[in-house]
């Protein structure tokens, strides 16, 4: 098993992003979604992305005959803002359960639940903000979910969107986890500060991050 592709695989969480840009998470923006960042190191997702991920190097990949993904989470528990609602975080998470589900769906067999010989994909969602475009952007503290608008002079200026992503992958049979990533993407930026977040400004993103994992699992099977 080649390792570099096997941690291509597990490092997604998703994002070639759409047109939408990649970077990485600063560790001062870790959620505590995952159990253990300290192994975390900086890498790059099949399409080239970066990422910050761990994959145990004794992991056996081809023992895994399906996947079952967990439907994804806010971690920690959003609060609605006047940016963005609480229809608008419902529909992320639903729209990253159905690109999970879509892309993983032409490569492996998805289970319904845990069982034998299945991989575990334990995603989060754990950062959503809005930072005033060509002003400095918006740290997103540990780690409240937040949409934050730059209040200036230039209130009219466009507003970036970001979200973040952690996500785990673990052996069903065991609860072992296998791999740990986290993960960071900009969306289609706001008119202003008092538009409101759609799921449009962050689907590409979801997208990618599902293509990823995907493209990621396809270049490891064909090199088995």
């Amino acid at each position: 098993m080649k390792m570099p592709v096997l941690a291509a695989l597990l490092s997604s969480a998703i994002l070639a992003l759409g047109g939408c840009a990649s970077f990485q998470v600063d560790p001062s923006q870790y959620s505590g979604f995952l159990k253990d960042y300290s192994r975390l190191t900086p890498a790059q997702s099949a399409t080239g992305a970066p990422v910050m991920r761990w994959v145990d190097p004794d992991v056996k990949l081809s023992t895994y005959r399906q996947v079952y993904i967990e439907p994804s989470q806010f971690y920690p528990r959003p609060q609605p803002t006047a940016v963005i609602s609480a229809q608008a975080l419902q529909s992320i998470t639903r729209y990253f359960d159905t690109a999970l589900q879509r892309e993983l769906g032409k490569s492996l067999r998805i289970a319904s639940g845990p069982g034998p010989d299945t991989l575990i994909v334990r995603p989060a969602i754990t950062a959503v903000s809005t930072s005033t475009e060509g002003l400095k952007p918006y740290e997103v503290v540990p780690i409240a979910l937040v949409a934050a608008a730059v209040n200036t002079a230039a209130g009219g200026r466009d507003q970036s969107v970001e979200i973040a992503t952690e996500a785990a992958f673990l052996d069903a049979d065991t609860q072992k986890v296998l791999a740990q990533v986290v993960r960071k993407g900009s969306g289609t930026p706001l008119e202003n500060d008092t538009t409101q977040l759609t799921l449009d400004a962050v689907k590409p993103v979801l997208d990618g991050w599902a293509t990823d994992l995907r493209l990621s699992y396809e270049t490891l099977k064909a090199k088995n």
